[in-house]
């Protein structure tokens, strides 16, 4: 992992990697977030950008371990996009949890090293406030047939 995630602020910490957080597109049966008290629930987000769909498919199948791993970092990006919806500036947002659910063949196994691409970048970006607990599960499929789906639970520092 970086060094960068010791120095500066989240914010310029994820600059620094050159990537942005995300606009989200509202949907009318729900929220992206939702606050109680200083936790935040995170709902499932997709490894979208720009509002497009940046893969489909089964991992272990159509889709390779590294585009997964890759849709996984787009995927969690959404998921910080909604807690800073929640709480107005990365650096105060701390993951709690992180429940990532992997499009795979039952033979696949590799779910944690799908997730671990997501959980690493919390880490770079975050530092500390990054760390969390995690599931990482293989299911026979997500919305909109994407690979990938990561839930989170916030709370604000």
């Amino acid at each position: 992992m970086a060094s960068a995630a010791h120095t500066g602020s989240a914010s310029e910490r994820l600059q620094a990697l050159g990537l942005d957080l995300p606009d989200l597109a509202g949907n009318p049966y729900y929220v992206d977030q939702r606050t109680l008290g200083s936790s935040i629930y995170i709902s499932g987000q997709l490894p979208y950008k720009d509002g497009e769909l940046l893969g489909q498919g089964i991992v272990g199948q159509e889709v390779e371990l590294e585009t997964a791993r890759e849709l996984a970092r787009h995927a969690v990006l959404n998921a910080l996009a909604a807690a800073v919806q929640a709480v107005g500036e990365l650096d105060r947002v701390r993951i709690v949890q992180m429940l990532v659910f992997v499009a795979s063949t039952p033979d696949f196994g590799e779910q944690s090293t799908v997730a671990s691409a997501a959980s690493e970048l919390l880490i770079e970006v975050l530092g500390e406030n990054g760390r969390h607990a995690r599931t990482a599960i293989g299911v026979a499929g997500l919305p909109l047939n994407s690979p990938v789906e990561i839930q989170m639970v916030c709370t604000a520092v």
